[in-house]
Parts: C-alpha cells; sequence; structure tokens
C-alpha cells in the first residue's frame, strides 16, 4: 500500500557508522539506474567522537549527557545535509525525505533495544525536511535482532537471475548479504571489521585507521592470538546475528595479551581476524557463490582486500564499483531506500536476515 503523501523526487542518506568516524551523506534518485546523485562526507570533530565513545559503556549522568550529544549529532546531520545540497547544486524543496540511521551507541537486540542516537524532531526542524530514523527498533519490536537491514537493499540493487553472489560491507563491524540464486536471502554480522584495527593504531600511532593495512603489512599475525580471538562463541552462533561494540572493543581484546607483544604484530593479527571470519562465513553458509564484493572502507584497505582474495581465490572477488555502485556510499543510501519504503507504506526488513516474526515497515516518521 502505497502513501500518497510520499513526495517524487531526491531522497536523502544519512549515516554514521560504528567506525565514529563521520557522517555519509547522499543524495539519491531512484529512479535512476545508478542512484547515487551526489556525495559528501563531513567527518567527526576529535571530541565529538570522544563523547559517542564514552557513552558506550555506563557512567554517571548518561541519559542527560545522551539527549544533548543526540542534539549536538542532529545539528551536525543538518550541516551534512545542507554540503550536501549545495555541492549537488539541488534545493532542500526538492527532497521527498532523509532517512537517517543515528548513531549506535547501544545494541542489545538480546534485551528488546537498540539505540541510535538522533533528535528526528529537530533534525526536521533543521532542514525543514521530513525524517524518517529509528529503523532498528520494529524490527527488534518483532523478535529480531535489529540489524543487519541492508540486506534488503542489496537484493533490489545487485540480485542475479544466474550467479550467486555475496555483497560484504567492512565498516566498524563486518556484515555480509548471500544473495542466491534459488534460496532465500540471508545476512548476518560475521564479527570486526575496521574497528578493532582503528582502535589499536590510535592507541599505539595516534591515527584514525590503517592506511592500505600498511602497518598490518609491517608485522606478523600471532597464531596463537588468533586462535584464542576466533575461539568466542559468537563467529559460530548461526545467524541470524548482529554485534556491534557492546561486544568486541579493546578491553576484550586487552583479554588476551600478556603485553609483551608487537604493537604491528598485533595489528597484522587483527586484520586476520576479519579476513578469516568473513572468509568462513562466506564458505559456511554460501560456499557456491561466484562473485564477492565488498563495499565500505574496509574495501579501500588493500592488505584485508588482498587477504579476502587468497582466502576466497576460488571466487572472482571485486568491489560494488564493478556493480554500479560506489562502495564508499552503499549504506548511506540503503538508508534513503528504507526511508523510501517507509513513507511508500512498503516493508524495509527481511525476516530470514533479521529473525523477526514478519516483515514490518520500519522507522519512525517526523514531519517538516
Amino acid at each position: 500500500m502505497t502513501n500518497p503523501q510520499a513526495k517524487p523526487g531526491y531522497w536523502v542518506g544519512l549515516m554514521s557508522g560504528t567506525s565514529l568516524d563521520g557522517i555519509d551523506a547522499v543524495l539519491a534518485d531512484f529512479g535512476r539506474v545508478s542512484p547515487l546523485v551526489s556525495s559528501y562526507y563531513q567527518p567527526y570533530p576529535a571530541a565529538l567522537r570522544e563523547r559517542i565513545l564514552a557513552l558506550h559503556a555506563p557512567g554517571q549522568n548518561e541519559l542527560h549527557l545522551a539527549a544533548v550529544l543526540a542534539n549536538d549529532l542532529s545539528r551536525a546531520y543538518a550541516a551534512a545535509m545542507n554540503a550536501l545540497l549545495q555541492l549537488a547544486g539541488v534545493d532542500a524543496r526538492a527532497i521527498a525525505a532523509i532517512g537517517c540511521h543515528g548513531q549506535t551507541i547501544r545494541h542489545r537486540p538480546d534485551l528488546g533495544y537498540t539505540l541510535q542516537l538522533v533528535n528526528g524532531a529537530l533534525l526536521a526542524e533543521l532542514t525543514g525536511i521530513r525524517v524518517v530514523c529509528d529503523f532498528r527498533s520494529r524490527d527488534i519490536a518483532a523478535g529480531g535482532e535489529g540489524a543487519p537491514l541492508v540486506p534488503a537493499f542489496h537484493q533490489a540493487m545487485f540480485q542475479h537471475p544466474d550467479c550467486s553472489r555475496v555483497i560484504v560491507n567492512i565498516g566498524g563491524i563486518a556484515n555480509l548479504t548471500i544473495l542466491p540464486v534459488s534460496k532465500k536471502v540471508l545476512g548476518f554480522d560475521c564479527g570486526p571489521g575496521n574497528l578493532l584495527m582503528d582502535a589499536w593504531i590510535k592507541r599505539h600511532r595516534g591515527l584514525d585507521y590503517d592506511a592500505n593495512g600498511d602497518w598490518a603489512q609491517s608485522g606478523t599475525a600471532i597464531p596463537t592470538l588468533l586462535h584464542a580471538l576466533l575461539s568466542h562463541e559468537y563467529f559460530d552462533r548461526p545467524p541470524p546475528k548482529s554485534t556491534g561494540r557492546d561486544l568486541f572493543h579493546l578491553e576484550w581484546l586487552e583479554k588476551f595479551l600478556s603485553g609483551s607483544e608487537a604493537p604491528e604484530d598485533v595489528q597484522a593479527t587483527l586484520l586476520e581476524l576479519t579476513a578469516e571470519t568473513i572468509a568462513r562465513a562466506v564458505r559456511n553458509y554460501c560456499g557456491d557463490a561466484r562473485e564477492v564484493y565488498l563495499c565500505g572502507g574496509g574495501a579501500r584497505n588493500r592488505a584485508l582486500t588482498e587477504r579476502l582474495r587468497a582466502l576466497l581465490a576460488d571466487m572472482k572477488t571485486g568491489v560494488t564499483e564493478e556493480l554500479g555502485i560506489n562502495a564508499d556510499w552503499l549504506e548511506a543510501l540503503a538508508f534513503a531506500w528504507l526511508a523510501q519504503r517507509t513513507l511508500a507504506g512498503e516493508t524495509g526488513n527481511l525476516p530470514d536476515v533479521t529473525g523477526a516474526l514478519g516483515p514490518r515497515v520500519l522507522g519512525a516518521i517526523y514531519p517538516a
């Protein structure tokens, strides 16, 4: 059932993920073969990033701090959107809606909740544009994991009638979408993507990320450490499943360290952990796949992509540009697409992916 009030035209997607690096903003037109019209990236100031990180752990006055941070994030989202529209030369009145993921600070589907910080009312007030946000909560209310939600978009954009494909999104957390020829679509979080590597290089070298995986390549993976990390029960748990910083963080890593390890060797081990858990997930759940396409920030990590190609040598491994959508902007596009689905009264989740009781219309709507 369609929503007669849903405007045709452009849609904006705003995504800020587990990596906590900043805001991806996209302008989309889903009437085009390639929906990406324009894109803009706005990095988080260091102080804002630290405030987000601090809220991942319990603390004093956290309800107040979360509410204030949600307002500040909403102002940052509005600034990113305004910069995007200025870059594209498009008036805000042409935008049907903003789909905003918000910034995840807690994800506990096992306890029936997930929390992505954004003040949808304030974002609508600041931009004068209708806002759709809080996409994950309805799926969790229906018994699902609330994540990943992008497999529905991957299915719409990338499924092939004659070729089984896997789409791997490597953000802070890595997740994959299995697009088989004759079976149901499957998707789940594999485990850490860039999250641990980013945190480790930040601690030891003051850098936000390991460009091209160069630091990891200067070290050697530690077999005993890798084995210990891979022993976590999450990796053997069958889907549906999702995870985040609640489970994988530096404090978890430190439990397995003696303190005598060379930092670059730990980094090499963390890269191997990401590659190995992705490859195992592909093998275990879509061993007949012929093509694997990468997206997200990890798709630009040369050392990681080379390792994945080696582990999946019998499959073609590429990036989603080869399918017509830039790997850097795919997730933000997905939330613009989900906003369109919400306003049309159409479902946005895949129950076989999330474990929800059934298809649900996702998101909360804040009118302009």
